[in-house]
């Protein structure tokens, strides 16, 4: 009884440790054939744009992260949401405007992020190079989307 209560820390340990490794195989996509492969480079910029973001959002001060901070992760989910089911659409014109008025949102939010000094300028480069190049794909997807409405 005193060896099992002495493994028994291990195995939780072993157990957690396995389990971990599964949902980061599951996560990275090894076990579902990779899915995000055949994705749009802009849902996939924005996917990245979300995997980066999110984490630094939730370490934001109380007093913002619960105001500033989940409305721009609202926001980002909310943007990839929408490529999504713009790139199913029939009519993605209309969506696609939608969409940039939601990056130019998030454009604005991160900048007030910088001018509260909740973040730092290096990351804020590096957020404003991520978002716009998700609103560099999103010009030329609304840009094509116009010659083909004409």
């Amino acid at each position: 009884s005193l060896i099992a209560l002495c493994s028994f820390p291990l195995l939780l340990f072993t157990l957690l440790n396995i389990f971990s490794r599964v949902a980061r195989s599951i996560y990275s996509g090894h076990l579902l054939g990779s899915p995000m492969a055949d994705d749009l480079p802009i849902i996939q910029k924005t996917y990245d744009l979300i995997k980066w973001y999110v984490p630094i959002l939730h370490r934001l001060p109380r007093d913002y992260r619960f105001t500033l901070g989940d409305r721009m992760i609202i926001g980002l989910y909310g943007l990839l949401e929408d490529l999504i089911q713009a790139r199913y659409a029939h009519g993605k014109l209309a969506q696609l405007q939608h969409v940039n008025s939601k990056l130019d949102i998030i454009r604005h939010q991160t900048r007030l992020l910088l001018d509260f000094e909740l973040i730092e300028a290096k990351r804020y480069e590096f957020a404003s190079q991520l978002i716009n190049g998700v609103g560099v794909d999103l010009g030329g997807w609304i840009k094509q989307q116009k010659r083909v409405v004409l």
